[in-house]
């Protein structure tokens, strides 16, 4: 009889239920009036006294390991079942994601950076609120100069020393500040100037420039630069540098590429040349090496700037600048990009 019981126990410790019915079940067999373990407390009369101890025992441990297994198994299907009520099949296959798109602008300025970051370009920030020193003086702009008339900056109207920065050649001053040479850092960037709106131009736009500083920098090392990154980033290899003037470089160039004649639109964003003109250019004027507490005797550079909306533009031959900036579903949703 005692034999009985323990296998009991073992068939008690391996059950397991998948439904309601199959714990009804199991609860019937054992603990109902007409179960196992009523029909065993009746045998215990019949038990020898020197077994009824061990016998007792073992009886009292089937009957708990028994309801503790109903108890167990119906909360857990209760629980289960209270969740499916809340949220439905769980096993269902989910919706898919989309992925989603990324601002044009955000897509070309990542992929300047990462083109730039490959021959050991560091990415450096400053503020878009800007003083009359870094945005202007510092860069070799004197009083008189155009770019600080009112038509051309925003001016914060309570202090005229403060504005809305025009270009992010203001953080490279920051950064010359606070670093000693080698420098080699790209500054991106949202910038503002008092403009009117169309479709090539806008009050409101980015910029990415760079800068190299060093020993024994030329004008060869820039054109290297400049014809380095034209191929990762267009695919075109041949470029041209035109004399040009900025306060803050000496000499200056304009960069233009060799965009191709192939198709109507190339000669419509040529006007015919095969020429694209993409960024600006030149060698760091000596007072700007002074201004930021740098030897122009002992150190040299190249600076470079450009405009994302305008490579943009290029690059997926967008004819509106307005676009970027008008929200349109539509049109940001043409842009998948992990970058």
């Amino acid at each position: 009889m005692l034999d009985k019981v323990k296998e009991l126990i073992g068939e008690v410790a391996a059950f397991n239920a998948k439904t309601k019915e199959d714990i009804e079940t199991f609860r019937i067999k054992f603990l109902s009036k007409k179960g196992l373990l009523n029909d065993l407390f009746t045998e215990f009369k019949n038990v020898a006294p020197a077994e009824r101890k061990e016998f007792g025992q073992a009886l009292n441990t089937l009957k708990n390991a028994a309801q503790d297994k109903v108890n167990l198994f119906k909360d857990a299907l209760e629980n289960t079942t209270e969740q499916k009520g809340s949220y439905g099949d769980l096993t269902r296959p989910s919706e898919p994601i989309e992925l989603g798109s990324r601002h044009p602008i955000s897509i070309v300025r990542n992929k300047i950076i990462d083109v730039f970051s490959r021959i050991g370009f560091t990415v450096s920030e400053g503020p878009e609120i800007e003083d009359d020193w870094h945005n202007f003086t510092a860069l070799n702009l004197p009083a008189y100069h155009p770019a600080r008339d009112m038509q051309d900056t925003f001016f914060i109207e309570t202090n005229p020393d403060i504005l809305l920065r025009t270009h992010t050649s203001s953080v490279q001053v920051r950064y010359m500040e606070n670093h000693k040479p080698p420098i080699r850092t790209i500054s991106p960037g949202r910038v503002f100037r008092n403009e009117d709106i169309s479709a090539r131009s806008h009050c409101i736009f980015h910029q990415v420039e760079g800068l190299y500083i060093d020993t024994d920098v030329s004008f060869a090392d820039l054109k290297q630069t400049l014809l380095y990154f034209t191929k990762e980033m267009f695919g075109k290899s041949k470029i041209r540098l035109r004399p040009s003037y900025f306060p803050f470089t000496e000499p200056s160039a304009e960069v233009d590429i060799y965009w191709g004649l192939e198709t109507e639109t190339d000669y419509k964003i040529t006007k015919g040349t095969g020429w694209l003109e993409i960024m600006g250019c030149g060698m760091v004027d000596p007072n700007v090496l002074k201004n930021a507490s740098i030897d122009p005797d002992v150190y040299t550079g190249y600076a470079f700037g450009m405009g994302i909306e305008r490579i943009a533009m290029l690059l997926y031959q967008i004819p509106d600048i307005r676009m970027f900036y008008e929200n349109d579903v539509r049109f940001l949703e043409q842009f998948k990009s992990v970058i």
